[in-house]
């Protein structure tokens, strides 16, 4: 099985792949976004994408929604969650008052924030692509620079270790998401993602009317989202994950039901937790 996830080697989406039993054998393939990983499926270059969709601390990973919810020729198949711990890289051992700019991927900035206020207030925050890339970067840079990323990245771009643990909240951790052609065989779905929005989004009342669907047949909502609806300021896309899969009546039925609300659904994913 070929695996496409964020690469270079090194960032928490390969940590993620490592660690899970169906990429077991299988041949790690890195791209350089999120929304190259899972292009990749669609075009049959990969078997599989994991990318992150969700962190405990920064919450939502907008890439990874916007890129779903555009496409219908892909869908989630598992879920996978990371306990997420960040290590300050440089490359060489640097004071912590000499750092004057810190890279890394926009999700591991936040996540680290309020640590970085506190040891690097001075430091420069430059976002790239992933935590590898800021890590191999950086490591390469004579400059007074440090990259958030792993400890396998440091070690394999030959990065010093300044600190570990920079994560604001212990219990940081990221979910992922494993991504299959449309269509593909889930097993026993126990969960459900969708994605909605218009018309009549701009009524009174019109997003009650939508989730009542569910709520009146009594399935659980674990998550609400919106992002906005490109091209049409002031209109969003809403993202609901279902507490159930679509071969449960109820869900099934409240997810019919959404349509007579709504200009689009798609159904980004039924699967086992």
């Amino acid at each position: 099985m070929r695996v496409a996830y964020l690469g270079p080697a090194g960032t928490f989406s390969e940590e993620a792949a490592r660690a899970a039993d169906r990429a077991a054998g299988a041949e790690l393939m890195p791209e350089t976004t999120i929304a190259d990983a899972i292009e990749a499926v669609a075009l049959g270059h990969a078997d599989e994408a994991i990318v992150p969709i969700e962190n405990s601390i920064e919450g939502s990973v907008a890439q990874t929604l916007d890129t779903l919810a555009d496409r219908s020729d892909v869908t989630i198949v598992a879920e996978q969650v990371l306990p997420v711990s960040h290590f300050l890289v440089a490359a060489r051992d640097l004071a912590e008052r000499e750092i004057e700019r810190v890279v890394s991927h926009p999700q591991p900035l936040g996540q680290c924030a309020h640590w970085l206020r506190a040891h690097t207030p001075a430091a420069e925050l430059v976002a790239a692509s992933s935590t590898a890339d800021a890590v191999r970067e950086v490591a390469a840079s004579d400059a007074p620079w440090a990259a958030i990323g792993t400890r396998r990245a440091a070690e394999l771009y030959g990065g010093t270790v300044l600190a570990e643990g920079i994560e604001d909240e212990a219990g940081n951790a990221t979910r992922f998401v494993w991504v299959a052609p449309a269509g593909a065989d889930v097993g026993s779905p126990a969960k459900t993602s969708i994605v909605f929005w218009g018309a009549g989004d701009d009524t009174p009342g019109w997003l009650v009317r939508c989730l009542s669907e569910f709520a009146f047949r009594g399935v659980n909502l674990t998550k609400i989202e919106s992002r906005p609806l490109r091209g049409r300021l002031g209109h969003y896309r809403f993202f609901v994950d279902l507490d159930l899969g679509l071969d449960a009546p109820d869900a099934a039925e409240a997810v019919a039901a959404l349509r007579g609300h709504c200009e689009g659904v798609r159904v980004l994913g039924t699967y086992p937790t």
